[in-house]
């Protein structure tokens, strides 16, 4: 059986961190890499048992990469410290590496808990990640945002669910919008993407529609429609965001 290693990176979460740790204790390697945190995310990671090493900011898909790289076993499980491994998906991952992986990469169900509930409508579900993964066939990849795991070969799935608690509250949301279209605006201005009026009307309609409508969030009720609405809003702010800064040049 292919021994397991477990990476996380971190940056001020120590409200999470512990939490995340517990639930792949039954891991054969937990590391854990830290971005200069002020908080006890660091003592609170060694105390669990995690190696820890603490290296400066390069970017998402980068921290990940380098962590990766510090693994003592070639088979991956990516964890970010707001996730948690239910029982069912560590018993899955279990099941795969005690029978031979049949694949190179394995992408998982993410499931978000916001609004006081479990979310399974809207872009927020099923959220499929790579996470499970062998490392001598697969790399991160990425510049600002929505950094991946490239697999160069067969890819599975796997079934139950990794659970995220990835906003506080509906602030802590809309914050988590405002920089990352920020970040966003920038990666598509580098790449060459432009933006204008009709792009500010079409993609955010488009983008409610398809959060409200075609992945059911109006059976959330008020939860899958302000879902729905922060979500599109979050689409137009990258694409003005972007205007901004072609306009700025």
């Amino acid at each position: 059986m292919p021994q397991l290693s477990v990476t996380i990176i971190t940056l001020n979460e120590a409200a999470h961190i512990g939490a995340a740790i517990d639930s792949v204790s039954w891991a054969d390697d937990i590391i854990v890499v830290d971005a200069g945190s002020t908080d006890d995310t660091v003592a609170i990671a060694r105390a669990k048992g995690a190696r820890v090493e603490v290296r400066d900011w390069p970017g998402y898909a980068a921290q990940k990469q380098y962590a990766t790289s510090l693994a003592t076993h070639d088979w991956i499980f990516s964890l970010d410290a707001d996730e948690r491994v239910t029982p069912e998906l560590a018993r899955e991952i279990r099941a795969v590496l005690e029978a031979g992986p049949t694949a190179y990469g394995y992408r998982v169900p993410r499931v978000t808990f916001h609004l006081g509930r479990w979310i399974r409508t809207t872009d927020f579900y099923p959220d499929y990640q790579t996470r499970l993964f062998d490392r001598r066939h697969a790399r991160w990849q990425g510049r600002l945002v929505h950094e991946s795991v490239q697999v160069d070969g067969p890819r599975g799935h796997l079934r139950a669910e990794l659970q995220h608690y990835s906003f506080r509250d509906l602030a802590d949301q809309i914050d988590r919008v405002n920089a990352y279209s920020s970040l966003s605006a920038q990666q598509m201005f580098e790449a060459g993407r432009r933006s204008g009026p009709l792009h500010l009307l079409v993609h955010p309609l488009a983008a409610f529609l398809r959060n409200y409508v075609l992945r059911r969030g109006f059976t959330d009720g008020t939860v899958g429609l302000t879902i729905s609405l922060v979500n599109s809003y979050g689409v137009f702010l990258k694409f003005a965001k972007l205007w901004e800064r072609q306009r700025q040049r």
